[in-house]
């Protein structure tokens, strides 16, 4: 099939298979490898995107289901000039990014929550951030980041 959608602002289409995984076609067929996989069941939230507003794990989605659709990736999250926007600079300097892996999907979930208008309370943020798993930093440079950002945005 000939996908179309929109990927970070930016029209884009690719001819997959229909039930190719959206993880594959960003990563294969648009090289845009910020995107992680981590287990490909679903479980760790590595290849956690924005699909039209709403945070999925990009290895369960089938390209079909994407067609027509507004996708946003980590990539999505830069500065127009390609250098780490403020959540990714924010994470950089609280040391809550280390083997890498996870870091991408937690940033997108990270700021999923940050436009929402909850409390940027440790509970809150580490039920926000339940889905991604991260076997390095232990979370609370995550949450610490997290916090932060939300205080520097009010």
């Amino acid at each position: 099939m000939k996908l179309s959608l929109t990927v970070n602002g930016q029209p884009r289409s690719a001819e997959v298979p229909p039930l190719k995984r959206l993880l594959d076609v960003l990563r294969e067929d648009l090289a845009l490898t910020g995107t992680k996989e981590g287990c490909g069941e679903g479980e760790c939230g590595a290849c956690s995107v924005l699909l039209d507003g709403e945070l999925v794990n990009s290895c369960l989605v089938p390209a079909c289901q994407a067609a027509q659709a507004e996708v946003a990736t980590i990539e999505g999250l830069c500065n127009p000039d390609g250098q780490p926007g403020p959540l990714q600079r924010t994470f950089l300097e609280c040391g809550a990014a280390q083997c890498g892996i996870c870091t991408p999907g937690m940033i997108v979930a990270a700021h999923c929550f940050l436009k929402t208008d909850e409390p940027a309370s440790e509970q809150r943020i580490r039920e926000a951030l339940a889905g991604n798993l991260c076997r390095c930093t232990g979370y609370q440079k995550i949450v610490d980041a997290v916090r932060l950002e939300a205080r520097a945005a009010r």
